[in-house]
């Protein structure tokens, strides 16, 4: 009988696995299913040129309807899956079909995180993971109006951005000392938080949204500091979780997301994960990593599909992706949770610079502030585990290239 493949998860991964198993050659069925009504599309957009108004949405979309009938991928859109049997090998719709399958892909992605305080379900309150919750905002988006961002990670810098490049008047509310402080730290988060500053941005650190009060409707932001912000709409976004709920009872391995190798495999047979949904482990940083990311989700939704075809390969792509705000464009490499030294190419006040965040001397990620060459130089230094002259790599005179040859 001819094999079966069923993707669960019609997300940039899950599209991006049905093309390459086409373009790999698969035999017999490729099934993608997902929640969402529209087309696979990409979700970079939906905080920036979307969300303007600059781009129409099916410039976001992964390939036209016409590409999946030409190649033969059955879609299954709008159509939410339930539950998951890898005892009898089907996956079960929410209408209590089954689709069986021979090799099965799970690609669901995140769903946001809410904030659970009074008044969060007032009208006016909004996230943004979908193109529905997109529109949504842009509704809202008339100049003049007042709006709170709570979450200045990628998210929600890039919505305050966004709003701010509208005319809209921006207040931004973030716990932590600057934006993106979990992941950059505070040197680097505060050049993200003047950026911010200098286009208008009303930012608050170290505090706490703790309502939000209206009739219907939200009027005003509280926080734990006392402040009571006035405001016309809000938005969330205090990052995503994985989701996994299908997998209750099937034995599939959860823990932050899916547990999978390097070959995107789970605990069991014939059974994968990619995205944003998949804790992968990582043979260059040899440990467990979920992460994210644009490029993340089409590299390793292409691992994922090829592994499921026999052509067994690792994932080990160095991660990478980036983030526009305002006319300023930065980008990341690699993976770090922690650092011993910041090394720093550049000055970080400058507008410019490229930071590397170094342990045991070998460099596990660089940012880089209007530095895309620099990122790109710095990546196989990131890839290969090679421990680098600090001086040499903090000194722009140097080409970074030429500290991949250094002993």
């Amino acid at each position: 009988m001819a094999p079966r493949h069923v993707i669960v998860g019609a997300s940039l991964a899950g599209a991006t696995a049905a093309i390459t198993l086409r373009e790999e050659g698969a035999e017999g069925t490729v099934t993608l299913i997902g929640a969402e009504k529209e087309l696979p599309y990409e979700r970079p957009p939906l905080s920036k040129a979307y969300l303007r108004g600059d781009v129409p949405f099916d410039k976001a979309l992964v390939r036209p309807a016409a590409f999946y009938r030409e190649h033969g991928i059955e879609t299954m859109f709008g159509t939410r899956a339930t539950r998951i049997d890898p005892s009898d090998r089907f996956v079960e719709l929410e209408d209590h079909r089954r689709v069986p399958f021979d090799t099965l892909l799970i690609t669901t992605g995140g769903r946001n995180r809410r904030v659970l305080i009074p008044g969060g379900d007032l009208d006016g309150i909004y996230g943004l993971r979908t193109v529905q919750d997109a529109d949504r905002i842009r509704n809202e988006m008339l100049a003049g109006r007042r709006v709170v961002v709570v979450g200045m990670g990628f998210i929600g810098s890039e919505v305050a951005a966004s709003l701010r490049q509208k005319g809209l008047n921006v207040v931004a509310i973030d716990p932590s000392k600057t934006p993106l402080f979990r992941v950059l730290g505070e040197a680097v988060g505060r050049t993200i938080a003047d950026l911010h500053r200098a286009q208008g941005v009303r930012t608050i650190f170290e505090d706490t949204v703790t309502a939000f009060e209206g009739a219907t409707r939200v009027t005003h932001v509280v926080t734990k500091g006392g402040l009571r912000i006035e405001c016309d709409f809000v938005v969330v976004g205090i990052g995503i979780e994985p989701a996994v709920e299908l997998l209750e009872g099937s034995n599939i391995h959860v823990d932050n997301g899916i547990v999978v190798d390097e070959y995107c495999q789970t605990n069991v047979r014939g059974v994968y994960a990619a995205g944003d949904v998949a804790n992968h482990y990582h043979p260059i940083f040899n440990r467990r990593i979920r992460v994210e990311h644009w490029q993340n989700a089409i590299k390793q939704g292409a691992a994922a599909a090829r592994n499921m075809l026999g052509k067994r390969g690792a994932y080990d792509e160095v991660h990478w992706f980036w983030s526009d705000q305002y006319d300023a464009n930065l980008q990341y490499a690699g993976f770090h949770t922690q650092w011993e030294q910041l090394v720093v190419r550049g000055a970080l006040d400058s507008g410019s610079y490229l930071a590397c965040y170094v342990n045991d001397g070998r460099i596990d990620a660089a940012v880089g502030l209007n530095r895309a060459r620099d990122v790109r130089r710095v990546m196989p230094l990131i890839k290969s585990r090679r421990v680098v002259d600090l001086e040499q790599l903090g000194d722009e005179d140097v080409d970074l290239r030429s500290l991949h040859a250094s002993p």
